[in-house]
């Protein structure tokens, strides 16, 4: 693959996490992203589930923050963003994965209404335009987190696809 189409995939990432689209990211779009969720299944901030996408946002945020803030001021440019992500993704994309896996775990449970360890394909495109998916593409995006065929989406199909998401073209 030519670096500079992979970098600028990259690039076209920042936008997913820029939730406030202020220009760089901050713990405060991570902050963002769960109270959106929160809100969108109507679970308090206060509850078990809601304190733990809290931890899950926070996690994600030192963990994007520890590869890819290189000037240590609690932001990350789009240029930080593409030059951390871009090395790390190199190196190992699961690795990389990892660091969002509290935050997704957190979510899946937060949209899983009834309780089985994972979240319905609406359940998901929910979570998706949440986090700033287009509504056209939320549905099919969720659908193709259903790897298995069994209607459900669980934490070891979405790990593994949010590492594909930066490294497999859309």
């Amino acid at each position: 693959m030519v670096s500079s189409e992979y970098e600028r995939r990259i690039a076209d990432r920042f936008a997913t996490f820029d939730q406030d689209g202020n220009g760089y990211i901050d713990r405060e779009d991570f902050y963002g992203a769960a109270k959106a969720l929160l809100g969108e299944f109507g679970v308090k901030a206060r509850s078990d589930k809601g304190q733990t996408l809290y931890g899950g946002a926070e996690a994600f945020w030192q963990g994007m923050a520890g590869i890819a803030d290189r000037d240590g001021d609690q932001r990350i440019t789009r240029e930080e963003f593409v030059n951390g992500a871009v090395k790390r993704l190199r190196d190992n994309p699961d690795r990389f994965a990892e660091i969002a896996r509290p935050f997704l775990h957190a979510a899946l449970d937060v949209a899983d209404a009834d309780g089985d360890g994972a979240a319905t394909v609406e359940e998901a495109a929910r979570v998706l335009k949440c986090l700033g998916v287009p509504e056209d593409a939320a549905g099919p995006a969720a659908a193709t987190l259903d790897a298995d065929g069994d209607g459900k989406v669980g934490e070891a199909e979405v790990v593994p696809a949010f590492a594909r998401y930066f490294t497999v073209p859309e």
